[in-house]
């Protein structure tokens, strides 16, 4: 059974985890996950040191999905899915300390699904929005504002299967990414404004934020992005489909680069060489992207860095550590 049929059935209460419909978690099943989680194997260890911390800190929470289409790339069925895990914070996640009072956070999924079952996830939650939410990030302040990030404005991310265009979506994003690698050290090398409408918004992750249009994105992250990581090299993607007005990309790493500038997140230049895992959801309107939903796992960037968020975090709030 194909991913746009699974998806045509009727989805139940809104549970934090797998998506039901795609069968259960294989025997075999691999999760590459977010710091401080990293890989998983086995459905036993994804539900002990994944599942179960979630459902406790968010007892009566629920999973409200913006965004979620299925597709082929490579080796597999992939069904991607993106939105926010809200409701009331009351128990620790991670170290981030509960406040007892409703809270959004945004995740990225990915899930390949074999003979009915799910044998690959790939997951990134923006735990430094949580911290936000609790007062306890440890770092400098965000790149631009950081609010839970809309769902898409034409109100149609969770695609209906064989919904067509696609192909069109997905070759408007390839030529968009072709263009970020002619990066000269001017922005307009890249012919950017060819390929997003006037008024685009870009969703980041905190600490980045959120930008609107083309002056507020290149000043807010793009060019103290690319002033940080010059040589950065995109790549290694895991999967990118496309359906409807809808494309969805995920590496794990995709973007291998140095930290050899200052600016971005604050930060002085360290030098070191890092990789970042990330996940994108597009939205195009005709010819031109409008809306892009990214998913950065800033606190393994920013631990190959040197900068432990998690050992700070703990200092600031003053805990110990456990285990």
């Amino acid at each position: 059974m194909t991913s746009l049929t699974l998806l045509n059935r009727a989805l139940g209460p809104a549970l934090i985890g797998p998506d039901p419909r795609l069968g259960g978690l294989a025997p075999d099943h691999v999760l590459h996950c977010f710091a401080p989680v990293n890989e998983v194997h086995g459905p036993d260890a994804y539900r002990e040191l994944v599942l179960e911390p979630l459902r406790a800190a968010f007892p009566l929470g629920e999973e409200r999905v913006d965004i979620r289409l299925a597709g082929h790339y490579k080796d597999g069925d992939w069904v991607a899915s993106s939105g926010h895990i809200a409701g009331l914070f009351t128990r620790d996640l991670f170290g981030i300390p509960a406040t007892g009072r409703s809270a959004m956070v945004r995740f990225g999924r990915f899930e390949r699904h074999e003979h009915g079952m799910i044998v690959e996830t790939i997951l990134i939650i923006d735990l430094p929005a949580l911290m936000m939410q609790a007062g306890c990030w440890p770092c400098g302040p965000a790149m631009g504002p950081v609010f839970p990030a809309p769902g898409p404005r034409t109100h149609d991310g969770v695609v209906a299967p064989d919904d067509a265009g696609g192909e069109a979506s997905l070759a408007l994003v390839n030529a968009m990414i072709g263009g970020l690698h002619e990066f000269d050290g001017s922005l307009k090398s890249m012919g950017m404004r060819g390929y997003w409408t006037e008024d685009f918004w870009w969703f980041g992750p905190a600490p980045i934020g959120n930008f609107k249009g083309h002056a507020d994105y290149e000043r807010g992250h793009q060019l103290p992005f690319l002033t940080a990581f010059p040589d950065r090299v995109g790549g290694n993607h895991r999967a990118r489909i496309g359906e409807g007005a809808y494309v969805a990309s995920c590496g794990w790493p995709s973007i291998t680069a140095t930290h050899t500038g200052g600016g971005w997140l604050g930060l002085a230049p360290t030098g070191k060489p890092v990789t970042m895992r990330v996940m994108d959801f597009w939205r195009r309107e005709d010819s031109r992207l409008a809306e892009n939903w990214v998913m950065i796992d800033i606190p393994d960037l920013l631990g190959q860095m040197g900068i432990d968020v998690f050992e700070r975090m703990r200092v600031l709030t003053q805990r110990t550590p456990t285990g």
